[in-house]
């Protein structure tokens, strides 16, 4: 998002713009005596007003870049302590989870239920451990400002085990708030404590590995770590504005990034 705000025909020079920010700053404020320039022209007036369009589009889209982020983040502390419930309503009623390999679940109750029966009953509880640390989240907004992504990496220690997590996350703008459309959370590694995660690792989950049974089979097909997989990333380069190449269909395919 650029910076500079180009002159517009019909402002002839500096002092002319400046000007007639100054006369509509006064009329806002209620002084009008306290602009002596004469009336300010049509032109320039539209020019104004497109300026200030500008800017306030540009605040209203550095505004939803934060709220995604915050959206992303409180989904993380509501996992570490098991608030379900709460945690489903930051999903729109047709929203879609993925975690892992187990498949997809749609909708705002899907994912209450695979919340609840999959990982546990409501709130924190003696033994139980779900700590959802969640870092370098990029977030981007499109055009028409309604619809956002967001790229994250989650570090997860738990009961049962620890690992590493991407998030390629879809937002949706619904009434000005902004919800999960898509949360899709590939693992990276998955792996117990006891030898460690670089010798008995998990190399992913499955549709029949635990209840509740998915809506649909997995979008994708993959293994973790040692094996490596990539989700796509969802923005271009911000230097050159080329797309990273789609990795390879296969799980741990070399071809990713070539």
């Amino acid at each position: 998002m650029s910076a500079r705000i180009q002159a517009k025909p019909g402002v002839r020079s500096a002092g002319g713009y400046a000007t007639v920010m100054l006369c509509l700053l006064a009329a806002l404020a209620g002084g009008r005596a306290a602009c002596a320039a004469p009336s300010p022209s049509d032109a320039q007036l539209q020019a104004v007003e497109q300026q200030l369009n500008g800017i306030g589009t540009r605040l209203t889209r550095l505004q939803d870049l934060t709220d995604i982020e915050i959206v992303q983040h409180t989904y993380g502390y509501f996992v570490d302590k098991a608030q379900w419930r709460s945690l489903a309503d930051l999903f729109a009623q047709d929203a879609t989870l993925e975690i892992g390999g187990k498949g997809v679940f749609v909708g705002h109750d899907r994912v209450f239920e695979y919340m609840r029966t999959g990982l546990g009953p409501i709130g924190p509880h003696d033994g139980l451990l779900i700590d959802h640390q969640q870092f370098q989240c990029l977030p981007s907004i499109e055009p028409d400002g309604l619809t956002g992504h967001l790229r994250c990496i989650a570090f997860v220690m738990s009961s049962g085990g620890w690992g590493h997590v991407y998030y390629e996350d879809t937002f949706v703008k619904e009434n000005g708030v902004w919800k999960f459309k898509q949360l899709h959370g590939p693992f990276n590694m998955y792996a117990g404590y006891k030898i460690g995660w670089l010798d008995h690792t998990v190399l992913n989950t499955y549709p029949e590995k635990f209840p509740p049974w998915p809506d649909l089979p997995p979008t994708v097909i993959y293994l973790t770590y040692p094996n490596y997989y990539a989700d796509p990333f969802d923005y271009p380069n911000p230097v050159t504005g080329r797309m990273a190449p789609a990795p390879s269909p296969r799980a741990g395919g070399m071809a990713f990034g070539k």
